[in-house]
């Protein structure tokens, strides 16, 4: 530890509190803005379950009372078939009483014409009973109509004001979700900024060496930097190594905003020969061992642990499919990439 506040010490590097408070400030409020976003899209979802739970109770009231209107108007069309023939026959029974009392004033037989209009007279009656009382059934269908269409137009208005309000809800999820995407660029833009100054750091402490290179946004290093063919215990040298890769860890961590989970991503690789010692029995287990030895040494210099990850990869992930020796001591290696957790 005094070693590594020595190095930093050394260095100099100033990197601009007011401007990391700044920093801190912004992801901060993008952190507050996420969690309304959260909770603005919890009630609305909710709100959006419960408006398509009432709009299939209404699609299902609405699918009633057309079952039930198109009863009615059958109704309907029955009696006003019934009317017309009471109405007829009523027409009818009229002419024929006319005709009998004709008869009647002419004829001799005064008895039993008499006899015969009273009868006439009675069936008339009897008719128009009838045609009152299928009247009767007639206005009440049609105030039964007239209700069930107010019916139908309250709920077509409620179907209406529900839609409208859906519309509404998922235009304001969607603001919300660009606005998200947004802020979650934004904070991608950041951590790769910082990626980029790590890198840069590390760029400047170890040199041009070329067992150390840069592949994609990856640090590499050859294996034989940090262990002896077949081992995974650091060598003196791995351990300067990554004393220097301490340092600027450290100093990381100072700088990017606590909010952002960022993690250091140690890789351990070897080539496609198989293992099997007293120690390690694939290359499973040796390359996993080769990332847990370099994460535990970050960890031992001051290195936060949460900030570190450890992987193995055995041999199935080759920068060189080739089979000779260039190719082998490529794919031995240890890869370390700043991402997120």
């Amino acid at each position: 530890m005094a070693l590594a506040r020595a190095r930093r010490s050394e260095s100099g590097f100033n990197y601009w509190p007011g401007f990391v408070d700044a920093l801190s400030t912004l992801v901060l409020s993008i952190v507050f803005l996420l969690s309304v976003f959260l909770v603005v899209q919890f009630f609305l979802s909710q709100e959006v379950t419960g408006k398509d739970k009432a709009l299939e109770q209404l699609n299902a009231k609405i699918a009633q009372l057309n079952d039930l209107l198109s009863l009615e108007k059958l109704g309907k069309i029955t009696l006003d078939d019934q009317l017309a023939q009471l109405r007829a026959g009523l027409a009818a029974a009229e002419g024929e009483r006319d005709r009998f009392k004709g008869l009647y004033e002419g004829s001799s037989s005064a008895g039993d014409a008499q006899g015969r209009a009273n009868e006439l007279n009675k069936a008339l009656e009897s008719e128009k009973a009838v045609t009152s009382r299928a009247l009767a059934q007639i206005e009440v269908l049609n105030q039964q109509i007239s209700a069930l269409r107010r019916q139908l137009a309250a709920l077509e208005e409620a179907l209406e004001a529900s839609e409208k309000r859906d519309k509404e809800s998922q235009g304001r999820i969607a603001d919300l979700g660009q606005r998200l995407n947004v802020a979650l660029a934004q904070r991608v833009q950041e951590l790769s900024r910082y990626r980029s100054e790590f890198f840069g750091r590390l760029r400047a402490i170890l040199g041009n060496r070329p067992d150390i290179r840069i592949v994609g946004d990856r640090f590499v290093f050859q294996s034989e930097v940090f262990f002896d063919t077949g081992q995974a215990v650091l060598l003196p040298e791995g351990r300067s190594e990554l004393e220097k890769l301490a340092t600027a860890l450290i100093d990381l961590d100072k700088q990017i905003p606590s909010e952002i989970g960022w993690v250091l991503r140690v890789d351990g690789h070897t080539d496609m020969r198989p293992i099997n010692s007293p120690l390690f029995k694939s290359n499973w287990e040796l390359s996993s061992a080769r990332a847990i030895s370099v994460v535990q040494y970050l960890v031992f210099l001051g290195v936060p642990a949460q900030r570190l990850v450890a992987a193995g990869f055995a041999e199935f992930q080759p920068l060189d499919s080739a089979a000779n020796e260039d190719a082998y001591k490529r794919n031995r290696r240890i890869e370390l990439k700043l991402t997120e957790r």
